[in-house]
């Protein structure tokens, strides 16, 4: 019997040592960097040597250079971009998929990884009221999503007018319009280019201040041009207020132009789990497709998102492919006909087991939390002088402010000022919050997405704000003198 490699073992359990310190030092580290470039390079970019390196060496080493380059986003305190944690059981799958190294693109090649993918894009139906004959796929994440839903309306849309896009190629197609969200995620374009419509196609949407598609906007814009094939592109949750396009008055509207609704739901499309949340989201089952993301709001390992669409004969025909050395099924389901990847890891593992490990009531108490929990940071940061809520969550995302001193500061000046307080809160290491630009001003964003997150981190967080805010504001006392 061939028995395990001892080195194996060893550097294993070296690993899985160095990980448990991780997550225990977690509530006690640095949610930040505290590291610098230089020091990263200098430390990891060794000499690649002729002979290799013993596996545990290589490994204690790995985990000593990248001491302090190891950002604290899977903890409680951080509310930078959209990035969630990760839950217990899909971290544990996911250290399974990696060494069970299954090619999830086949049934025949990874046969319990395509039915655990099966269930899960099943569940996650469910849970996010989509139509249950949707098909579906587990992409890396919501930009691979919106190139495998928006595949599909291509498809779909110039096949109806007598052109096979995978065969004919775009040279001579009926020029596609894109009608979207003038707020739309950047992911959203680098899909148009990647599929070859050209981001010169897209139509921007005005919006409120809000960031929502206006009803009468978009019925200009369809009116404008009834003939040519139509992709209308919306949104469930805003990257930076968070909130939702109507669907319930827009979708309508552009189904009876005909038009391929598509809706980029990265983060927003969960407020479905939740009854008290879903009314932001109402109607949205009615769209074409669905993109959303697992390492978000789900708490899956990175990288892990889902897309979703009703026209099961238009996703399979944009992305099947066929070839004698496949080992097709003809009963169970092949993941190489729904997604653009052909070799993939089977991240179905780690969506399974978030699932079952939440439940229904769990994803719905995990949104809700997180919705409460980005309220009072928003509220009570709010509250401390010199700062301006400039958007209040209608679930997890939120805006605040910070107003420069001195008298006749002008916007410039907040702008600077509020750059500088959010360098100075990610040098506490005590939150980890990031910047942005909304109307006109410059703000700091707050997202809450990490399984996680409890009152004490957010207490700890308002009070590194505090304790910032009144530091600069002494600093700038002595300045003046």
């Amino acid at each position: 019997m061939h028995e395990m490699d001892p080195q194996c073992r060893q550097v294993l359990h070296t690993a899985f040592q160095a990980a448990l310190s991780h997550l225990e030092k977690l509530n006690q580290s640095s949610v930040s960097a505290t590291t610098d470039l230089p020091s990263l390079r200098n430390r990891l970019g060794k000499r690649l040597s002729d002979r290799g390196l013993p596996a545990q060496q290589v490994i204690a080493e790995l985990v000593t250079d990248v001491e302090g380059g190891v950002l604290g986003s899977a903890g409680g305190r951080f509310f930078g971009w959209v990035i969630g944690g990760t839950l217990p059981a899909a971290l544990a799958a996911d250290w399974l998929t990696a060494t069970w190294n299954q090619n999830a693109a086949l049934y025949s090649c990874a046969p319990a990884a395509g039915v655990v993918e099966e269930i899960a894009g099943t569940w996650l139906k469910e849970l996010l009221g989509l139509p249950a004959h949707a098909s579906f796929a587990l992409v890396s994440g919501c930009q691979m999503a919106h190139v495998t839903c928006l595949a599909a309306a291509r498809h779909a849309l110039l096949a109806s007018r007598g052109w096979d896009a995978e065969q004919q190629g775009l040279s001579g197609a009926p020029r596609i319009r894109i009608l979207a969200n003038a707020r739309k995620h950047g992911s959203v374009e680098r899909a148009v280019r990647l599929l070859g419509l050209g981001s010169s196609q897209i139509v921007d949407l005005p919006t409120d201040t809000l960031g929502r598609v206006q009803t009468d906007g978009l019925k200009e814009e369809l009116q404008r041009d009834p003939v040519s094939p139509t992709i209308v592109i919306l949104q469930a949750g805003n990257i930076n207020t968070g909130t939702c396009d109507s669907f319930r008055a827009l979708l309508p509207l552009a189904k009876r132009h005909g038009a391929w609704v598509h809706v980029d739901g990265a983060f927003g499309l969960w407020a479905a789990a939740s009854p008290r949340y879903r009314h932001f989201v109402e109607g949205v089952d009615g769209a074409d497709s669905w993109a959303t993301d697992g390492h978000k709001w789900l708490n899956v390992p990175f990288d892990c998102g889902y897309a979703f669409v009703v026209d099961a004969e238009a996703h399979k025909a944009a992305m099947s492919h066929r070839a004698s050395y496949i080992a097709a099924d003809t009963e169970a389901r092949d993941q190489i006909d729904w997604n653009p990847e052909w070799s993939r890891r089977a991240r179905g593992f780690p969506t399974y087991a978030a699932l079952r490990q939440l439940g229904r009531d769990g994803v719905a108490n995990l949104v809700e939390r997180c919705c409460a929990h980005a309220h009072s940071l928003v509220t009570r940061i709010g509250q401390l002088p010199g700062t301006r809520v400039v958007c209040q969550p209608t679930i997890n995302q939120g805006l605040v402010q910070f107003l420069d001193p001195n008298p006749g500061s002008v916007e410039t000046d907040h702008a600077r000022y509020t750059d500088e307080i959010i360098a100075a809160i990610l040098a506490t290491g005590e939150a980890f919050f990031t910047g942005s630009d909304w109307n006109g001003h410059r703000v700091m964003r707050v997202s809450v997405c990490n399984w996680q997150t409890s009152d004490e981190d957010v207490n700890r967080a308002v009070c590194a704000v505090a304790k910032t805010l009144a530091e600069r504001t002494a600093i700038r006392s002595v300045e003046a003198e």
